[in-house]
């Protein structure tokens, strides 16, 4: 919404102040402007709710699985639950929003809400774990959606400079859903049912429903795209022959079994498909091109380990902690909270250390060691283990990720062309979501072939000792449902436990050579210096396990946003005055800048709504006026022809002062769209973009 009242009273304009400061009575906002403000913020509100509903059910069925599974039974068909989520999301999202692009993000966006909301109740009234897999890959199918529209929309509600602000919400939820998410299923399980895991996100996706039908008004610009249908099948289809492959292998079927054989030859033949189809497509899904990039190719394989290990691990450890260790589904919620905590500290930490220092190889080196070594610690974990004891191998496993997550993101932006940035951000966390899939399918393989072994043995050993059984109890039947432990004698119940929490532990132990290999992996990357540009993502794009899709223009919309936020106060009118050259104070640049926005002002009225003193004005003022920059018509201060050319000279000292962010983005041949937005930037930064009709020269058009 281009008329949006923008937050130009902000520090940038500030030359001796840090903190913002309320507008003056001057640059009141049009008739109409405030409320249209509420509107987009009630719009906003809405699309936070879609965005919540995505992220949620990444995270809030890990702590209800033990319970669907002992419910619905096929232990060795759980890791799907969440599998089928991943594909299914992943799959969709480059065409949601292409599909944005091309007939309107509203009408699709309220269809992901119902796509989703369907799968949620189809979800919640699932009779058994096939009913279940299904209705989840539906609801996937519209999560993609969710996630990859709602942050498109905002860039359609706000300038650039605003979108810094409201994309941080959107971070913000995926830190609040990473926390709450199982503590949620945990508590929904145990004091209600699992299916209202599932149920509510029906009030919640009602409200945002009829929220955006009613404020949500965003202009329809067609953007035509050859959507690359084919492409997103194939590239959905191999990952979904690998991940059966894994998760069906020595199970279900033998490895050796035809069907397994059919499955790697049908991926392996896909496969090639794919990249036939990828050569040749106008809009490719996954360009091919960047596998060129030895960074971008160095930085999938570690994207991919880094899926595989998260979520494999938060699959399985609330069944470890709910089945081995005995606590509720609520508490198994917060005892996982360090492993969260971890990963949000230090990926926050890493990105902005590195947006800082420009240095960025130690933390994926570290961070993947790290992830080993909080592997090799779970691994040691036993039913006897200690709260504090979990406590620490959850955060040193935490820590790991989080120190490689946000770092990946950055590498790979620095690494590519300004046309292949936003699909290649993309490809960062695509790769991580097919390694998540494949990872909780492999967990699950590990995890079911040795449960099966281990509580055959302790039955049978049980058997021959001459215990006396449950009727109908055996290994298969614990298996299924680990209620049933209960029901054992006392005396087999340790040795039950013991194979249930050794499978699991194990699982840990062999994912740890996988991750060694992006550990060596990490070592090759080579450190270039990083753009200007390049600054930390924000938490959407490293803890969403879906890979939002983002263009060139809107990655770059939002680093030059927040670069131009932090410059700071006083320091970036004495670099643009110098560059203008002119022999001003830096206030009186201020000045002048706020004068050309608002076509007048008044100094003494300005020293009472800022929190510059008067005498720093006083002396602006005067200097402004000794040079014939400005005149008096009373107490207002206007601009004179040389005024006026001393305002735009500044104004394009700051686009200049932008463009150098770029770095060799801003060749010759850079892109109209980036010209467009430096330009754009430039006038929401130095205040150009008045929100009064009135100026005593109209500034050249500073959007598109």
């Amino acid at each position: 919404m281009k008329g949006l009242p923008t937050a130009l009273e902000t520090e940038t304009e500030t030359p001796m102040a840090q903190e913002t400061r309320p507008p003056e009575p001057a640059a009141a906002p049009a008739p109409g402007e405030g409320q249209r403000h509420r509107t987009v913020l009630v719009a906003i509100g809405a699309l936070l709710l879609g965005m919540l509903l995505a992220a949620l059910d990444q995270t809030i069925v890990s702590t209800a699985l033990p319970t669907i599974v002992s419910e619905l039974g096929g232990m060795e068909h759980l890791s799907w639950v969440v599998t089928a989520y991943m594909l299914a999301s992943t799959a969709a999202t480059p065409l949601w929003g292409k599909l944005g692009d091309q007939y309107g993000r509203k009408k699709l966006f309220q269809g992901a809400i119902v796509l989703f909301l369907i799968g949620s109740a189809l979800c919640g009234i699932a009779q058994n774990m096939p009913q279940l897999i299904a209705f989840r890959a539906v609801q996937g199918l519209g999560g993609g959606g969710l996630m990859v529209l709602s942050m498109a929309i905002v860039g359609d509600l706000v300038p650039p400079r605003e979108r810094g602000r409201y994309q941080g919400l959107f971070g913000a939820v995926f830190g609040a859903t990473s926390v709450l998410g199982p503590l949620l299923g945990g508590l929904f399980t145990e004091h209600l049912t699992w299916r209202w895991v599932f149920y509510i996100n029906l009030p919640i996706g009602i409200v945002a429903l009829f929220v955006i039908a009613a404020v949500l008004h965003i202009p329809v610009r067609s953007t035509r795209h050859t959507i690359d249908y084919l492409g997103t099948f194939l590239i959905a289809s191999v990952a979904t022959c690998l991940v059966l492959v894994a998760s069906l292998g020595g199970t279900t079927w033998a490895w050796g079994s035809a069907q397994i054989i059919g499955l790697a030859v049908l991926g392996a033949v896909l496969l090639v498909w794919f990249v036939y189809v990828e050569r040749r497509a106008v809009e490719p899904v996954l360009p091919l091109k960047l596998f060129r990039i030895r960074t971008f190719s160095l930085v999938s394989v570690i994207s991919f380990v880094v899926g595989f290990a998260m979520f494999g691990a938060m699959t399985y450890l609330p069944t470890f902690l709910q089945v081995v260790q005995g606590v509720t589904p609520t508490m198994s919620g917060v005892h996982m909270l360090p492993m969260v905590l971890g990963m949000l500290i230090t990926s926050t930490a890493s990105g902005q250390i590195v947006s800082h220092t420009g240095r960025w190889k130690v933390f994926p080196v570290t961070g993947t060691f790290l992830t080993g070594l909080g592997l090799l610690l779970l691994h040691r974990l036993t039913e006897t283990s200690s709260t504090w004891e979990m406590s620490v191998c959850f955060f040193v496993f935490g820590a790991g990720l989080g120190l490689v997550m946000q770092v990946l993101v950055l590498v790979v932006q620095n690494a590519v062309a300004y046309e292949d940035l936003g699909v290649a951000t993309s490809g960062a966390t695509f790769f991580r979501s097919i390694g998540a899939s494949f990872g909780v399918a492999v967990f699950g393989t590990v995890f079911t072939g040795r449960l099966t072994g281990k509580l055959d043995a302790v039955f049978a050993a049980a058997t021959a000792a001459g215990q006396d059984l449950p009727p109908g109890a055996g290994s298969q039947q614990v298996a299924a449902d680990p209620r049933t432990i209960a029901e054992l004698p006392p005396e087999l119940r340790p040795a039950v436990l013991h194979a249930y929490a050794t499978s699991i532990t194990d699982v840990f132990l062999y994912a740890v050579p996988v991750v060694l290999v992006a550990f060596v992996v990490a070592w090759f990357l080579k450190e270039d210096k990083l753009r200007a540009s390049v600054t930390a993502p924000d938490p959407s794009q490293t803890l969403a396990s879906n890979p939002v899709e983002r263009s060139s223009y809107e990655e770059c919309a939002r680093a030059l946003s927040l670069l131009g936020s932090r410059e700071g106060r006083k320091a970036i009118y004495v670099k643009i005055t110098d560059r203008a050259g002119l022999d001003l104070l830096p206030a009186a640049s201020w000045l002048l800048l706020r004068v050309r926005r608002h076509g007048t002002v008044e100094p003494a009225r300005l020293a009472e709504t800022t929190p510059v003193p008067l005498r720093v004005i006083t002396e602006a003022a005067r200097q402004v006026e000794e040079r014939r920059l400005v005149t008096r018509e009373g107490v207002q201060l206007i601009l004179t022809e040389d005024g006026v050319r001393a305002a735009v000279a500044l104004a394009k000292a700051r686009e200049e002062s932008l463009a150098e962010l770029l770095g060799d983005w801003w060749g010759p041949d850079r892109p109209t769209d980036l010209v467009r937005l430096v330009e754009e930037l430039t006038a929401e930064l130095c205040g150009s973009d008045g929100e009064r009709p009135h100026r005593p020269e109209p500034p050249r058009d500073h959007r598109a």
